[in-house]
């Protein structure tokens, strides 16, 4: 997920309603601030963008929605003859986002002025992802009906919706600074977190409760039927139209603001005159700041700590959990999720916005611990019926409510921290740059934790005529066809969490103070070479 840059030297902050004036010294490397009430507005400060604040709250709802569907493909693949090392594969759709820095300058930097430079690119990436999700919904539901579905082509459909999705989140991104006016530059990060969280929610927890016939036939019908309101293929198709639809209105209704008009809202902006080429030597020089680099190391080693996190959920639904249960979990989750950042935002406006980092990584790590107790001794609470009981819900929930706490402290501070040390003069690609690693640093661990489940798993055939000695995907159907089981010794998830809360707790150990010396240094030490 992404933030928006906030230009000049003030930081709006959302839920803050303060700016916060901030004066360097280079040569003590100190901070100071001061803070300047905006100019009221009887009918809200933001009244004045609130169109353009709702057409980013759309744009970024349409982001999250291909999120959303990916997220609960791994839930309905892990009722099927789908190992960890095939989910662990599928888990790639998701780093679009972790490595779209490698054409962020070309979507920043080249476009048709008359077209509009972010229309320029966000029009044939929506228009790409309506066609791809109306060609897929001709035959998803026949993928997944299969025994044996096909991952490969699953991970490159959805890898490719991503992937559009990742090219809209940089041409939106760029648009909020032009689009909404200096002081209200800082909202865009809300709707980015707001937007994407609603579209993520329409994707996953609406489909997979839709999509349920158990969930349909409890609360939304009077006549039991054998499958759910909807089925994947008429989602995606519906959401098809809605993108080639609302692609259109934007094409033809929305203008982009002339030149002058975005030198008076964003007059350090001068994205304008940098050419493809030279944005990424640029980008190749920030990188190799010192500062930028020590912090860079920060983002990708950061969630080392909590990377079989990724396997919860999974582990969760083959001790027997109903998928559309944990679907639904997310439902009273998401209006904390989207007041989060708000409430979060005045902890981390100040000069030090990482101190809430800091604070929140042993909470994260503490729940590696809870997760895996939970992941124990769910199989025991399992009522004779199958199910589980309202109580065991309520507990999973509280966990999980408190986890996001932590979570999105974390979020929240870095966005905000990446927001005040960017140089507006590379526009858009500088927060790209700190955003897509921040990215990477939480993909990469996932699937490498899920990938090594399987490895570390210990399955041995127990009985029948067999003489096959360790379970396997392959050859789990062998031994029970010839009278076995497969009866698992040591989960490698376990083995899993225990090496990750170790090397969390020596990631603390060691990065503490750089965080801390990394948030006094001023503003030079960020700045773009000449």
């Amino acid at each position: 997920m992404s933030s928006r840059q906030r230009t000049g030297g003030s930081n709006m902050s959302p839920g803050n309603h303060v700016q916060l004036q901030y004066e360097y010294n280079t040569d003590d490397d100190t901070v100071t601030y001061e803070d300047k009430k905006p100019p009221y507005n009887s009918r809200g400060w933001w009244y004045e963008d609130r169109s353009s604040v709702l057409l980013l709250l759309f744009l970024y709802v349409l982001q999250g929605l291909p999120l959303g569907l990916a997220g609960s493909i791994p839930m309905i693949l892990a009722g099927k003859n789908v190992d960890y090392h095939q989910q662990a594969l599928f888990s790639f759709v998701f780093w679009p986002f972790s490595i779209k820095l490698l054409w962020a300058p070309i979507v920043d930097g080249a476009y048709v002025r008359r077209f509009g430079r972010r229309k320029t690119w966000l029009v044939p990436t929506q228009y790409a992802i309506g066609i791809v999700m109306y060609i897929l919904s001709l035959n998803m539901d026949k993928v997944l009906e299969t025994k044996n579905p096909n991952i490969w082509a699953l991970t490159i459909s959805f890898f490719i919706l991503n992937f559009c999705a990742a090219t809209q989140d940089i041409a939106v991104d760029g648009w909020a600074l032009t689009m909404l006016s200096k002081k209200n530059v800082g909202l865009a990060s809300t709707c980015n977190s707001v937007g994407q969280t609603a579209g993520y929610f329409l994707g996953y927890v609406v489909y997979m409760a839709l999509e349920s016939k158990d969930f349909c036939n409890k609360f939304l019908r009077s006549v039991p039927e054998e499958t759910g309101i909807i089925t994947l293929s008429g989602f995606m198709c519906f959401w098809a139209i809605v993108f080639i639809f609302s692609t259109t209105f934007v094409m033809i209704f929305k203008n982009e603001k002339s030149e002058e008009e975005k030198s008076l809202h964003h007059d350090e902006d001068h994205t304008e005159h940098t050419g493809v080429i030279d944005t990424y030597k640029l980008l190749w020089k920030i990188a190799w700041l010192p500062a930028v680099f020590q912090y860079v190391i920060i983002l990708l080693t950061c969630k080392i700590g909590y990377a079989s996190e990724a396997a919860v959920g999974l582990k969760l639904i083959a001790a027997g959990v109903h998928k559309e249960s944990l679907a639904l979990l997310a439902i009273p989750m998401t209006p904390l999720q989207i007041l989060l950042p708000l409430l979060i935002a005045k902890y981390t406006a100040g000069p030090k916005p990482l101190d809430l980092f800091i604070k929140a990584i042993p909470f994260r790590l503490l729940f590696t611990v809870f997760f895996a107790v939970i992941v124990y001794w769910t199989p025991y609470l399992k009522k004779e019926d199958g199910t589980y009981s309202y109580t065991y819900f309520t507990f999973i929930l509280l966990i999980y409510a408190a986890h996001q706490i932590a979570l999105y402290s974390m979020f929240v501070s870095t966005m905000s921290f990446n927001a005040k040390i960017s140089d507006p003069k590379i526009g858009g690609t500088y927060m790209t740059l700190l955003n897509t690693v921040s990215n990477l640093g939480g993909n990469w661990p996932s699937t490498t934790a899920l990938w090594f489940v399987d490895n570390l798993t210990w399955n041995y055939c127990e009985g029948g005529t067999s003489n096959i000695e360790f379970c396997t995907t392959a050859t789990k159907e062998q031994c029970e066809s010839l009278g076995g089981s497969c009866i698992t010794h040591i989960d490698g998830y376990y083995i899993e969490a225990f090496i990750c809360l170790i090397l969390g707790l020596i990631w603390l150990w060691w990065k503490r103070n750089s965080v801390e010396k990394l948030q006094h240094l001023s503003s030079v030490h960020w700045k773009c070479p000449p």
